[in-house]
């Protein structure tokens, strides 16, 4: 048995050593080459920066669109969709100096720039949410005026070549320039295109408390002729590699474009040349731009088909989705309702706009367990206001449910503490005799009925637990900088002076002590550095997870003392 156990520690040591490579390799390999334009996906004299002049192609009127084939860059919203300047054949307008100014929108949650040129949401600030806990600067999605973080949520109508459309290159006119919320419960921003008799009004729909945008077309043909268009959507981003590092968790979180296809949920990598060509027909789906915490989401109707596309030009992706063609008589009117999301990844508001929204929170392969915990701990925050307490109170809520199999494993553990004067007499006995002394220790345990390897059981258990814990802490938004007590200002982060870490180390070690000592002398000093290691390990992990481990360790050292008490107070009754 002993030869056994010393078998696992190596083994753990090996699976140790071997994920510790790859972290190091995530961090510090080479990125690889992202996908990049070649003649195949654009035109011949396309510049690197063209991928925000870009129109989805319509089918021709009256034809109905097919997906490409497997394989062949998509027409619209890929990067092999023709310029700008031959999009709906005729060329863009350049940015005019003399451009009105861009309207500003502010709301309860949101202060958004809308540029007159598209409609476009250029400028996206989180005032709720600031950068860094205690500074004033706010997060910042759409951003127009970096061109090193060119983020713009793109929107308009398209058709047929040959006619004018209000696309995202065009200039709408507005009343006016500044709009505010203020008490009422919605808001309203309209823009107005008109050409050859139509009239298309674009209408930003804000509510109170909401970062869900509703986005509006209404269409008037006052025309002799019938008008069909599409609606289409585009999230066009500079967004170069995250340099991974064990010094910041955040680093781990998925950064890119995804959707979701209908069926599943799909991180997009721009750096593959499948990804990089998507081009797909979708129903029910949405496609989104997710970072840490936060994401620009675009929601079609429900119901009708919608074409996805990802074009990429080195680190710059635009994701598009192109909705279907609709015809306005002559005389008639029509409406094209999509909805927009720009915000945190807070859990309600995502289920409340779309069904699976919720994936952009990347809780991993255990979601199924990390999601009851989300709910188990928003339930318990509601009730005390605070995120440590929740956590706490969980963890407590977790140890009853597995106390069964806790209280076996506890009353396993002190009945082979009460074995080690018999063991270590056994280990001198047979000292030069390694097979004899394995099967005298096995017969020993088969005669007072105990599982050497029960012990372990709870500890499996908790693995799976640990990590859900871990990705609700590090990807539910609800809980950044979120405060718990004294020192602890975010529990998403580190804590900034290691006390948690050290009071981990202790509480392990008492655990350690309580503990029946291994009858190797070698797993002996394992298990006793161990708590060292740990706590080296969890000392730049969110402190809401150490908050938890430290919580179940203390909680595991009370339930064996209060086992190891009634054991030897049954054992002196007995004896």
């Amino acid at each position: 048995m002993k030869n056994n156990l010393r078998l696992y520690l190596w083994g753990a040591l090996a699976l140790v050593l071997f994920y510790d490579y790859q972290l190091w390799m995530r961090d510090y390999a080479p990125p690889p080459t992202p996908a990049s334009v070649t003649a195949e996906h654009a035109a011949p004299g396309t510049p690197a920066s063209d991928l925000g002049n870009r129109i989805p192609q319509a089918a021709p009127t009256g034809t109905a669109a097919s997906a490409p084939a497997e394989g062949s860059a998509s027409a619209e919203g890929s990067a092999s969709a023709p310029p700008a300047a031959t999009a709906n054949g005729s060329a863009a307008a350049p940015q005019d100096s003399a451009a009105p100014p861009p309207l500003h929108v502010r709301t309860d949650v949101l202060d958004v720039r809308i540029s007159p040129r598209g409609g476009t949401l250029e400028q996206v600030d989180l005032p709720a949410y600031p950068k860094v806990k205690g500074e004033a600067a706010p997060v910042r999605l759409e951003n127009h005026d970096d061109p090193q973080s060119l983020y713009e949520l793109q929107s308009g109508l398209t058709g047929a070549a040959g006619a004018e459309y209000p696309s995202h290159l065009v200039t709408y006119t507005s009343e006016r320039s500044d709009y505010a919320l203020d008490g009422a419960n919605e808001l309203k921003v309209p823009l107005t295109w008109r050409a050859d008799g139509v009239t298309v009004t674009k209408t930003f729909v804000f509510r109170r408390g909401q970062y869900r945008i509703g986005l509006d077309y209404e269409v008037s043909n006052n025309g002799s002729a019938p008008w069909s268009a599409r609606p289409y959507l585009q999230i066009l981003r500079d967004d170069p590699p995250t340099k991974r590092s064990y010094f910041n968790v955040e680093s781990y979180a998925f950064h890119g474009p995804a959707i979701w296809d209908g069926t599943k949920y799909r991180k997009l990598d721009t750096a593959s040349a499948d990804d990089s060509r998507l081009s797909l027909d979708v129903r029910d789906g949405w496609l989104a731009a997710v970072q840490h915490h936060f994401l620009s989401a675009i929601v079609p109707p429900r119901g009708a088909p919608w074409h996805f596309g990802l074009g990429v030009q080195g680190a710059q992706y635009l994701l598009s989705a192109t909705g279907p063609e609709q015809t306005v008589a002559p005389g008639g009117h029509a409406q094209f309702d999509i909805t927009l999301f720009v915000g945190p990844k807070l859990q309600a508001q995502l289920d409340a706009t779309a069904p699976e929204l919720g994936h952009v929170a990347d809780y991993g392969h255990l979601w199924f367990l990390a999601r009851p915990l989300f709910l188990a701990l928003s339930w318990v925050q509601n009730l005390t206001g605070n995120w440590g307490v929740a956590i706490i109170l969980v963890t407590l809520l977790l140890k009853l449910v597995f106390y069964p199999l806790s209280e076996a494993s506890g009353r396993s553990m002190a009945k082979m503490k009460t074995l080690q004067p018999r063991i270590k007499n056994l280990q001198e006995t047979y000292a030069d005799d390694r097979e004899k002394l394995g099967r005298a220790m096995m017969e020993l345990y088969k005669r007072e009925k105990i599982n050497p390897l029960a012990s372990c059981l709870p500890v499996v258990i908790q693995i799976p637990v640990f990590i859900a814990f871990y990705w609700v802490l590090l990807e539910s938004v609800e809980m950044r900088q979120a405060p718990f007590a004294f020192w602890i200002h975010d529990l998403s982060a580190r804590d900034p002076l290691f006390i948690l870490p050290i009071i981990m180390a202790g509480a392990m070690f008492v655990q350690y002590k309580l503990n029946p000592a291994p009858p190797d002398p070698v797993q002996a000093k394992v298990f006793m550095i161990m708590p060292l290691v740990m706590s080296a390990t969890f000392a730049f992990f969110p402190a809401g997870l150490v908050l938890y481990w430290v919580t179940n360790t203390v909680l595991s050292i009370a339930q064996q003392w209060n086992i190891n008490r009634r054991l030897g107070t049954a054992g002196a009754k007995k004896s």
